[in-house]
């Protein structure tokens, strides 16, 4: 039914053993580990753009929390008129919601097609297994990509003596099956291997957990669901690997490290390129505000524009060419002063002045 998602991850996975095979053997638990390490890296690879999307569109869900809470309080009684409103903020600001998710549910199918072909390899089973065959015949059955020899190759990788299909859990019928495949491996074996991993991606999870609630705003952390989720984060699925981890084989724990760590890597990545480009951005409005600031000494500029001689109508040609007469100074060395003028141009009578004749000089 998923032959879509289990076909491309077993394409992955033996393209990386093929190339771990030609330096550390293609038997050897070093080279299977490292083909599901790098399987993990490939695909998150994949997924970086959709987790850059998703970022940024978390932090500008952040920034428009106070716009969004304006309109859940302004139409509260009318939930038509706020679902229209809400989409034409989202289209204003390009907001799409959707992104905010779509990473973590593309990982779901990714994991589960996993998960599913790890486990497909393990055929130590007693009894009838897949297909209704034997646990000898079912062994030395291909598995999606992989040939039988892979199969077999796969069942006898082992770290530090625990087998990579084995998880600490197994049955004792179970583990007894691996006898043909480098001997029957032991509980403890299996646990000092397993309990590290558990422990690493554990903490792997709560540390990444604690670097996303950090970057929230003050908002979004008060708001009560965020604050359950960061709970969730926090403490419920870092204590959800140690719990299931018993029940997964060192394979899948393999992929719950290599994740966790390119996961904490990749968010300092992103939130560091997106600090700098704030701080770039920051810098820019400082530079434009310097820029149209007025130097030192010089006289602050008007911002109400003068009107061009060809925008001035008659009657401001009038009033300012009274201004000018009346400042202007008089033939007996007195100035006229605003109050006559204002009251020619009000239409007001002037009083009359004492105008004296210009002296005349006597030619010698």
């Amino acid at each position: 039914m998923l032959d879509f998602i289990y076909y491309p991850v077993s394409w992955i996975l033996w393209f990386w053993h093929r190339v771990f095979g030609f330096a550390f053997g293609a038997d050897n638990g070093l080279t299977w580990a490292l083909a599901v390490v790098f399987l993990v890296f490939t695909l998150r690879l994949v997924l970086y753009k959709p987790f850059v999307k998703q970022v940024r569109t978390t932090k500008q869900m952040q920034e428009l929390q106070p716009q969004i809470k304006e309109l859940q309080k302004k139409y509260k009684n009318d939930r038509q008129k706020m679902a229209t409103e809400m989409q034409k903020l989202q289209k204003d600001h390009g907001f799409n919601p959707l992104m905010g998710c779509l990473p973590i549910l593309a990982q779901v199918p990714v994991f589960l097609g996993l998960f599913h072909v790890l486990r497909s390899f393990n055929r130590t089973g007693t009894g009838i297994g897949q297909l209704g065959m034997s646990a000898y015949d079912n062994a030395h059955t291909p598995n999606y990509v992989f040939s039988a020899t892979d199969v077999q190759s796969f069942l006898s990788a082992r770290i530090f003596g625990a087998p990579i299909s084995a998880f600490i859990t197994s049955p004792p019928s179970q583990l007894q099956a691996f006898a043909d495949y480098g001997g029957v491996p032991t509980k403890l074996s299996i646990a000092l291997v397993s309990i590290p991993l558990m422990v690493i991606a554990g903490l792997a999870t709560h540390f990444n957990a604690r670097a996303s609630v950090a970057r929230q705003s003050p908002e979004a952390a008060a708001n009560p669901q965020s604050a359950m989720m960061n709970k969730l984060a926090l403490w419920v699925f870092p204590l959800g690997v140690l719990v299931g981890g018993p029940f997964l084989p060192i394979a899948i724990l393999l992929y719950w490290v290599s994740n966790n760590i390119w996961t904490y890597g990749q968010q300092h990545l992103v939130f560091g390129r997106m600090a700098k480009e704030e701080e770039v951005k920051k810098q820019q409005k400082l530079e434009q505000r310097a820029q149209n600031a007025p130097k030192p000494g010089a006289k602050p500029v008007n911002v109400k524009k003068k009107q061009s001689p060809a925008d001035a109508t008659p009657a401001d040609a009038n009033a300012d060419a009274v201004d000018a007469v009346d400042a202007a100074p008089s033939t007996n060395g007195t100035a006229k002063s605003p109050t006559k003028a204002g009251q020619r141009r009000s239409g007001g009578q002037k009083r009359p002045g004492n105008r004296g004749r210009p002296n005349q000089k006597r030619r010698r």
